[in-house]
């Protein structure tokens, strides 16, 4: 979308067609409904029945920690579109932009001129041959691209999967905002998306998925019965589609380019879902991508050095985020006495609660939350 807004020819292949889901959580950060507001599709996400998140909760079983989460943008905090309609509307934005869409395509490999990539090889699901040529082949084709496994992308700082994680969506589940349940071992994440329902995610330590896959359902109610804030609203609530699960969250960052090629979204560094910074960071991904993309096919600047700069101002961004995520992942206790003082100070003053949040959704940069007076911040 954002390169033919800039007037260049674009390709979109996928292999699925649209409407499509996938086993994704699908909850956007305020830096991705930025993005989306900057470009002009957020109030179709909200137009479509997505309800804007502006209310935080987290229980780590010292008591419950709510708070409004303020946004100086006028914007919401935060959203949870189905990717349903989520991915339906940006593939559209997208044509409407003038990029070509070709559904039911599965890249096999790629085209090579030397060392340079130009191109993309592939089948459709009726055995027809895809051949096509590029000055550049993006590979936004998830954490086992084939575009990355193609032109052997190197791998740093990687860490195994930490979690394992069944999700659903449940009616009748009262839900005004993002929930966030912490116990040692495991974690639920509750927040309401189209139709009135809410997407329930429960995590596990990842050395534990056999025991979580043996009983599915019996082991997602017993861990929300743990939880007192869920329990007390769970004998109405009913499940209204399969559970999806995953315990395939590698942690990664890739080199994402060299000649003729370049990565972006999970293709380009992935990590475990805990903190829910996914489709977040695929967005800003994609416009910094893009805008270096188009600086150096415009020639601004050699399209290397340009991609360079890609790769460099991600990590910035990225490398801080991901460390925090990790150490989420491990779903260890959180009752320091430091984070219990905090999270004391913090139910005493919510204007400092609203601030905590805006530190974690990506409202404000984190450094600028100092906690209150009385409590030192973590």
């Amino acid at each position: 979308m954002l390169l033919a807004r800039r007037g260049y020819r674009v390709l979109l292949t996928d292999r699925a067609t649209f409407p499509s889901d996938t086993i994704s959580g699908h909850f956007i950060l305020h830096e991705g409904v930025r993005r989306l507001a900057a470009w002009g599709l957020l109030d179709r996400v909200l137009a479509s029945g997505c309800p804007p998140v502006t209310r935080v909760s987290s229980d780590w079983g010292d008591g419950v920690l709510s708070a409004d989460v303020p946004t100086e943008d006028g914007l919401p905090a935060c959203i949870g579109p189905r990717r349903t309609v989520l991915d339906a509307l940006l593939v559209e934005a997208a044509c409407a932009a003038g990029a070509e869409l070709r559904t039911g395509v599965v890249v096999d490999g790629l085209l090579t001129d030397g060392e340079r990539v130009c191109g993309i090889r592939g089948h459709t699901a009726r055995g027809g041959v895809v051949e096509e040529r590029a000055r550049i082949v993006i590979g936004a084709d998830g954490k086992r691209s084939v575009v990355a496994r193609r032109v052997g992308a190197p791998h740093y700082l990687e860490q195994p999967s930490l979690t394992c994680w069944y999700m659903t969506y449940l009616a009748d589940l009262p839900c005004d905002g993002l929930e966030m349940h912490w116990r040692p071992g495991r974690l639920v994440l509750v927040f309401p998306t189209h139709g009135g329902l809410a997407l329930v995610a429960v995590a596990w330590q990842r050395s534990e998925f056999a025991r979580f896959r043996s009983d599915i359902a019996g082991n997602v109610r017993a861990t929300m019965e743990q939880m007192p804030a869920l329990r007390e609203r769970l004998p109405r609530a009913r499940r209204v589609e399969r559970f999806v699960g995953t315990a395939d969250g590698p942690n990664f960052f890739r080199r994402p380019f060299g000649p003729g090629w370049a990565l972006v979204g999970d293709a380009g560094h992935h990590k475990d879902p805990t903190l829910a910074r996914g489709i977040s960071d695929a967005f800003c991904d994609a416009e910094l991508l893009a805008q270096a993309v188009d600086d150096g096919l415009a020639g601004r600047a050699p399209l290397s050095d340009a991609l360079a700069q890609y790769e460099q101002k991600r990590n910035r961004r990225a490398i801080p985020e991901n460390e925090a995520n990790l150490q989420a992942a491990h779903l260890q206790r959180w009752d320091t006495p430091e984070a219990l003082r905090l999270r004391a100070a913090l139910r005493e003053s919510p204007a400092d609660a609203g601030l905590f949040y805006a530190a974690r959704m990506q409202v404000i940069p984190l450094g600028q939350f100092r906690g209150p007076v009385s409590s030192p911040a973590t």
